[in-house]
């Protein structure tokens, strides 16, 4: 077995573990709102390359959620594994222990975090180019007239890579990237619910406006807001798992 399949998020995973160790992660992933009921995972191989195992020990994690009702298996060209619920009996212990036992560990990462995505918005408002602007423009528009969490989503993450694309140093995206990662249990993307989208819209549409308007206090100020939806979405699994 290769070595990346040993290796969770922050610490490593014994190989007799590791199907297991997937199935945690997408557990707490679901627990926290990065994949809803009735949403479907993604594909074997796009779950292998987000979390660095092999397709194998995808297949054997997805197995053991549907054995446990967290995911339902459909064929045929739409089908895939759906979630079934968001909350199931293995969730509390699977929260408690990859989220709040590191919790002030997390919480400096969230600080770094914030910090480096304000940077980057700073940085954007003073570097963008009209076609930089475009971009950030074209996916805000989709991630306000997004019809399903699925489509939000993804113009979510197309939205904050645009405008790191602006900020116009690679190393500094890929740094906001390594730390989504990191924050989010090797998910590539934010949690997402109704509820985070509402807190998120006003917050999109003020960034957006002042990296194109040019007004670098503005944006870093709005950045290190926006940023903590994601603190919020995980205390919140955290709180209910102590509950």
């Amino acid at each position: 077995m290769r070595v990346s399949e040993e290796r969770e998020l922050s610490t490593p995973v014994q190989p007799v573990s590791a199907a297991k160790a997937v199935a945690d992660r997408l557990i707490a992933a679901i627990a926290v709102g990065d994949y809803s009921a009735g949403e479907r995972l993604p594909a074997e191989r796009d779950l292998a390359d987000m979390l660095a195992v092999s397709r194998v020990t995808v297949r054997a994690a997805l197995a053991d959620l549907r054995e446990a009702g967290y995911v339902e298996i459909r064929r045929g060209r739409t089908g895939g594994s759906f979630v079934r619920q968001d909350w199931g009996e293995r969730t509390a212990g699977v929260v408690r222990d990859l989220l709040g036992k590191d919790w002030d560990q997390l919480e400096e990462l969230f600080d770094l975090r914030r910090l480096i995505e304000s940077l980057i918005a700073r940085t954007a408002a003073e570097r963008h180019t009209l076609e930089d602007d475009a971009a950030i423009l074209g996916a805000l528009r989709r991630y306000e007239e997004a019809q399903d969490g699925v489509s939000a989503r993804a113009a979510d993450v197309e939205l904050h890579r645009s405008i790191a694309t602006a900020a116009h140093n690679p190393p500094l995206a890929d740094l906001s990237r390594q730390l989504l990662a990191q924050v989010s249990l090797g998910i590539s993307h934010e949690p997402f619910t109704p509820e985070l989208r509402e807190m998120a819209l006003p917050q999109h549409r003020a960034l957006v406006e002042a990296i194109t308007n040019s007004d670098p206090d503005a944006a870093a100020a709005v950045a290190r807001e926006h940023f903590r939806i994601t603190e919020h979405a995980l205390r919140h699994a955290v709180d209910r798992a102590e509950e």
